[in-house]
């Protein structure tokens, strides 16, 4: 199904779909196809346009070797946000 806020001739992809790929689209571990589609869902979509960044940054951050503790009470908040998706 093609939809007016994803380019013409493209397959929609969701939220979803794109957060399970990610890592892989990261790593240039998934097929052309699927790069373009997430290509274009990172076009139209804030929301998944940041997680990227975000998990960029960790790869990035983790990438380095060093280590960060976390606030007092991070973890709760992070899980409890997650939930609430």
């Amino acid at each position: 199904m093609v939809n007016s806020k994803y380019p013409a001739g493209s397959i929609e992809i969701s939220c979803v779909e794109v957060w399970r790929e990610i890592s892989d689209y990261l790593n240039g571990e998934i097929s052309a196809e699927l790069r373009d589609r997430m290509q274009a869902h990172f076009e139209v979509c804030k929301h998944c346009t940041a997680v990227l960044d975000g998990v960029r940054n960790v790869v990035q951050l983790v990438g380095d070797g060093r280590s960060f503790p976390m606030p007092h009470g991070f973890s709760q908040r992070l899980y409890k946000k997650i939930r609430e998706r």
